[in-house]
């Protein structure tokens, strides 16, 4: 900041508010959960009842406790009035006009306290019955019969003509904004407080300068208001004090298209912080996220199931050492550049990466500087709280004799996320950095990079595992280095990101099993340490897996369940075909093929419409668990449910789930689609009787002998992948293609050697990929194409999140008018 931005900042945090916001705000989060727990309440019957009983009972128990209280002690509001009432006050100059015009007096929630808090609510029960014998305090609104309530109203003395059911609709979406795990925390909040203190400081501001500017918070700073609003006496008067007048708070306009009021407004209120106050109004974890995802369920869940508790000896989560880890969101910009050395301006631009490379971020990436380009750029990405931030300020310049552009560095530098994130003690910083300079860089004073960076506070993240399916002996195989020894049927391998193997699945007929003629099938795992176990067991009633713990079965003939398979025992799982919920692909997202994923959905008394636990990503053979819990769980039900759609079809079990059967794959499923997720064929063998009959990719591999690691294709193969892949050996680790062949891989692969590592393509191929590369041996390091052809690519799929840009404009559904 300038001085003069530092002296704005500093009066605009004089402003007075005579409410803890920080409290307010996270008891507004815990009510938000409830109500959203309680979905019927945000339309329909539901919410025209609550409304009624808002009107009929709620507002005038309210005016009379607060006349004369009623009893010693707190009135605790019924969460259907609650909600009806938190939208009305969210309104607060129709709020403040109805109370006025009704009862004579704003009625305040001074001695009110919500029914999420756990406080007893017999005394206020107790009164409501009295009063209204007609209205019981706990009312059944799941259950309603739809009924006109236009009659119910005509009858009551006094009501709201303010229209509570579109309030409640506007209000509805507002949860899904501010319910990431971040949110809740003290920091966050404390900042977003001072935040909003600088919003209302420009609307002082503008008032004073008679300018016009429909002001649009970001949602920080919106949800800090809501719960300032929630105590409508002090907002009042607090805002009479610092502004002249009470603030509106129009939350009635959510189009979002550009050059339209909200677009238009954001951008000013953008524009007058950063000029006011020199700092960026952005902030990470606090833009519009998208609309919410589509509901799984119309109607809550409920079950009479007595689950088992979660027994904390088990050790099926130890057995597989998966690190916890965090993860933060970080949004970035390079605002400035100063002291560019005579002769070296060119295109300036800065490469940014990370010291040590994490499961989220792994890439180099590149970003414009705005007061260079006068194109606004921020980077949003995810990250471990680990390591430095490096940047490498580039320039680019085009010679006069040639087309070609060449590139240099100017100079670095890193930024430790260690110093505000062990412990948090700050989420975003905006500072110059005095750069290392390059050799050939001279300049009489350092060059100096503007930097914002804004990040959320680290939560735990998501656990990652990947299952390949290893290649069956034959003699025509060349034995690979497996730490088992050779089986006629092939072993499934879970492996962690980092290429660790976890355990290994096998299918195999269970000995000694009861039904006569109908073999059982049970699910072995090989240990790491070697150590042999049964994971799962098919029994007449489904799956036992992890040793009866939980119960893996289909619908019963449900034509309107919705979901694949169901998992109980210490909760409730089901599982959906497609991504679901938090996996729903986003707006600017790809969507894909949704036959290839499966999202597991917790439901239960906290969750009635679900909460989405894991994801199984069937193409890339990937599960995705949300806690640890679920890891084991998921890598068995993505083992058993890959057989099961083996043996049924993998689009049959999409869109006929009621006809299947739970049992195991028969030896002739197992023989016809080799992949261990039901899909494309990734194995090497000259066997004729095994054969991919799934109708994606494979070209089987020849006569050579290679090495294959956590592989989509085929590696050092001999005769023939996909397209072909000649005589010749190489290893592809992690590859999606052809790594190290010899004659031919699709497009057709020379003669030489190589290695590719997390490729989606060719790598160090010798004479030819796809289009063709030419001679020579190389690397290719996380690529989505062809490298390692005499060179080095790195990262060709990753990018700047180009949609984010959009995202700064279209942040918040509820503006101010100022």
């Amino acid at each position: 900041m300038e001085p003069q931005q530092e002296m704005e900042w500093y009066e605009a945090q004089k402003i007075q508010i005579s409410v803890d916001l920080v409290v307010v705000a996270k008891k507004q989060l815990q009510f938000l959960a409830a109500v959203d727990r309680n979905r019927h309440l945000y339309d329909g019957p539901a919410l025209e009842r609550a409304i009624y009983r808002y009107n009929a009972c709620w507002l005038p128990l309210l005016a009379k406790h607060s006349e004369s209280p009623i009893f010693e002690g707190p009135l605790v509001v019924p969460l259907d009035c609650e909600w009806v009432w938190h939208c009305h006050r969210l309104n607060p100059v129709r709020y403040r006009t109805d109370c006025e015009e009704l009862y004579g007096r704003v009625l305040d929630n001074f001695g009110v306290v919500s029914t999420v808090e756990g406080i007893c609510g017999r005394q206020t029960e107790e009164i409501w019955n009295k009063m209204y014998s007609d209205e019981p305090y706990k009312a059944d609104l799941i259950n309603l019969i739809p009924e006109d309530m236009s009659e119910r109203f005509s009858r009551l003395e006094k009501y709201t003509k303010y229209d509570l059911i579109s309030a409640a609709k506007r209000q509805s979406p507002f949860f899904y904004q501010v319910s990431r795990p971040h949110v809740n925390n003290d920091l966050f909040i404390k900042e977003a407080v001072a935040r909003y203190k600088g919003f209302l400081y420009l609307i002082k501001r503008n008032k004073e300068k008679g300018i016009k500017l429909f002001c649009v918070p970001t949602y920080d700073i919106d949800l800090v208001w809501h719960s300032h609003q929630l105590y409508p006496v002090s907002y009042c008067k607090d805002l009479n004090k610092a502004l002249g007048k009470v603030l509106e708070h129009d939350d009635t306009d959510s189009d979002r298209t550009r050059g339209k009021k909200l677009d238009v407004g954001f951008s000013g209120t953008t524009k007058q912080w950063e000029v006011t106050f020199g700092t960026r109004y952005w902030k990470a974890g606090a833009m519009y996220r998208g609309s919410a995802p589509s509901p799984i369920t119309d109607k809550p869940f409920s079950s009479s199931l007595t689950c088992k508790k979660v027994v904390s000896s088990n050790d099926y989560h130890q057995a597989i050492a998966l690190p916890d880890r965090k993860v933060m969101e970080v949004l970035l910009e390079f605002i400035g550049v100063k002291n560019i050395p005579e002769g070296q301006e060119g295109d300036l631009y800065v490469l940014f990466s990370k010291s040590r490379p994490d499961a989220f971020f792994d890439a180099k990436r590149r970003l414009s500087i705005f007061s260079v380009s006068r194109e606004r750029q921020v980077a949003s990405f995810q990250c471990e709280p680990t390591g430095e931030l490096l940047f490498e300020l580039m320039s680019s310049t085009t010679s006069k004799l040639s087309i070609r552009k060449s590139t240099k560095t100017l100079g670095s530098a890193s930024f430790s996320m260690k110093d505000y994130l062990d412990p948090v003690s700050k989420l975003n910083v905006e500072k110059c950095l005095e750069l290392i300079p390059s050799s050939g860089t001279i300049g009489s004073k350092p060059i100096l990079l503007r930097v914002a960076i804004s990040f959320t506070v680290p939560v735990p993240a998501s656990y990652t595992v990947e299952m390949t399916q290893s290649c069956p002996f034959s003699k025509n195989n060349c034995l690979c280095n497996l730490p088992v020894k050779p089986q006629v049927k092939s072993w499934t391998h879970v492996t962690s990101e980092n290429g660790t193997r976890i355990i290994s699945l096998q299918m195999r007929d269970l000995k000694n099993a009861k039904n006569i003629g109908s073999p059982g099938k049970e699910v072995v795992g090989l240990m790491k340490s070697g150590e042999s176990r049964t994971f799962a067991e098919f029994t007449e009633n489904g799956w036992s897996v992890l040793e009866n713990l939980w119960l893996l079965h289909l619908p019963n003939k449900c034509t309107d369940c919705g979901h694949l398979f169901e998992l109980t025992g210490a909760k409730t799982v089901k599982i959906f075909s497609g991504r679901k919920l938090d996996y729903e692909p986003r707006h600017n997202g790809k969507r894909g093929n949704e036959m290839d994923f499966l999202t597991a959905v917790e439901f239960s008394t906290e969750e009635p419409y679900g909460k989405a636990v894991a994801l199984l990503d069937l193409r890339s053979k990937l599960v995705t668990a949300k806690e640890k819990w679920m890891v084991m769980p998921g890598i068995i039900l993505a083992f058993i449910a890959s057989n099961i759609m083996k043996k049924e079809g993998y689009e049959g079990i999409i869109a006929k789930s009621t006809d299947l059967k739970v049992n195991g794959p028969n030896e002739e499923s197992e023989r016809t689609v080799l992949n261990g997720m039901g899909l494309s064929s990734n194995m090497c063998s000259k066997d004729d009787e095994i054969t991919n009959k799934s109708g994606l990719s494979s070209g089987g591999c020849g006569s050579g002998c290679g090495n294959a690691v956590e592989s989509g294709g085929c590696g050092g193969c001999g005769a023939g992948c996909g397209g072909g892949c000649g005589g010749g050996c190489g290893n592809m680790i992690k590859s999606g293609g052809c790594g190290g062949c010899g004659a031919g891989c699709g497009g057709g692969c020379g003669g030489g050697c190589g290695n590719m590592i997390k490729s989606g393509g060719c790598g160090g191929c010798g004479a030819g990929c796809g289009g063709g590369c030419g001679g020579g041996c190389g690397a290719m390091i996380n690529s989505g194409g062809c490298g390692g052809c005499g060179g080095d690519l790195v990262d060709s799929k990753c990018g700047i999140d180009e949609h984010f840009n959009e995202e700064l404009k279209y942040v918040n559904e509820e503006p101010v008018t100022a």
